[in-house]
């Protein structure tokens, strides 16, 4: 698939090859400019406090996901981060609050098991095991019993590449009673996830990473069916359904999602989320058909070295490559001017909507140099 027509120039790149898109997006070129327009302009130039603009920002964040998610705006609340957007979530309902038995897996991120350990009391975790093929919907069912509260679901894994089936488990979750949170953290802006099809209990992720949008930036989604059942704790006049009423004495928590928005919102990151998150929405399914071909060629050329899944419904927007030294693979990459990282699994690998044919055409080259060494 051909690059969108100057697509390439929308965003700043380094001189070589950028494939960490896993880790943190490029940024917009045009992001300094909007920061400066949608943040500093209200507050240097204004003659009136910024806030009603800060907080058109936050309206144009909840938007541009409603887009990228086919859902409705009300559904998103904005969050520092996904630990935080858990922690929320798990003391919000009251069969998670206390003694929930949860199911996930040990290739999740660290940070969301130390949550789920730590935030209900007396939480009992069943973990799907490390070197278990989450792809399979039938390794999850095993490990469903009669007494989980709570399935928690990556939608895919960035250090072995794969893919869970998420419509599968949130199906089978919803018929046996079980609560779902999805994480799309390391999925939102490559593969796609239409929230008016998935009927997941709650969505958590940021957009730092393929969304191009810059840290501390989070979100929450909440299912219109689930937020009635939740009673935040950690809220603040933003949770409040009327967060400029000043009374001290009454709170009445919003209705819609923002009911776990809490005290005085950060405005900085979403100005830069917002625009980045439209850009991404209006490329559509581009991003992953541009990514998916990439991976197809990278499969087609070097697929004896990857151990990450080479079926497309099974694998991510991220390719895991393996070889005897990956330490010097690693090495020989970077002096190439390919910037990837290092995992456990291997050299992840990751194109995005920026990367050209010919850069994968490179690290194929150089690893079959490594081969022959």
């Amino acid at each position: 698939m051909l690059l969108p027509e100057g697509v390439q120039q929308d965003f700043c790149l380094p001189q070589g090859s950028y494939l960490l898109s896993h880790s943190v997006g490029r940024p917009l070129r045009r992001a300094s400019e909007v920061f400066a327009r949608q943040f500093f302009t209200p507050w240097q130039q204004g003659e009136a406090e910024p806030w009603p603009d800060w907080l058109t920002v936050i309206t144009g964040f909840r938007q541009a996901l409603a887009r990228l998610f086919y859902d409705d705006a009300e559904h998103f609340c904005p969050q520092v981060n996904l630990s935080s957007a858990l922690s929320k979530i798990l003391l919000s309902h009251p069969r998670l609050a206390r003694r929930p038995h949860i199911l996930l897996s040990e290739q999740d991120f660290p940070s969301m098991g130390f949550v789920m350990q730590q935030a209900p009391e007396h939480a009992q975790l069943r973990f799907i095991p490390r070197n278990a093929d989450i792809t399979d919907v039938n390794v999850w069912l095993d490990q469903f019993t009669a007494q989980t509260d709570l399935l928690f679901i990556s939608q895919v894994y960035s250090n072995t590449g794969q893919r869970a089936p998420v419509a599968q488990l949130v199906a089978e979750a919803r018929a046996r009673g079980i609560i779902t949170v999805v994480d799309v953290a390391q999925s939102a802006g490559v593969i796609p996830l239409d929230l008016s099809v998935t009927d997941a209990d709650f969505v958590i992720g940021s957009c730092v990473k393929w969304l191009c949008g810059g840290p501390g930036a989070g979100f929450l989604w909440g299912n219109p069916a689930m937020l009635p059942q939740c009673t935040p704790r950690d809220v603040g006049w933003f949770s409040h359904a009327e967060p400029f009423e000043f009374d001290i004495h009454h709170f009445v928590a919003e209705q819609n999602a923002l009911k776990f928005w809490g005290g005085t919102p950060s405005i900085a990151p979403f100005v830069l989320a917002a625009d980045s998150i439209a850009y991404m929405a209006r490329l559509g399914d581009k991003v992953y058909q541009h990514n998916q071909t990439l991976l197809d060629k990278l499969h087609s050329l070097v697929g004896e070295y990857l151990i990450s899944p080479m079926a497309r419904d099974k694998r991510s927007g991220t390719a895991v490559i393996h070889t005897l030294d990956d330490q010097r693979l690693l090495t020989l990459l970077q002096q190439a001017g390919m910037s990837v990282d290092l995992r456990a699994a291997g050299v992840r690998v990751s194109p995005h909507i920026y990367t050209r044919e010919a850069e994968i055409d490179k690290l194929a080259w150089l690893l079959a140099k490594v081969k022959h060494c």
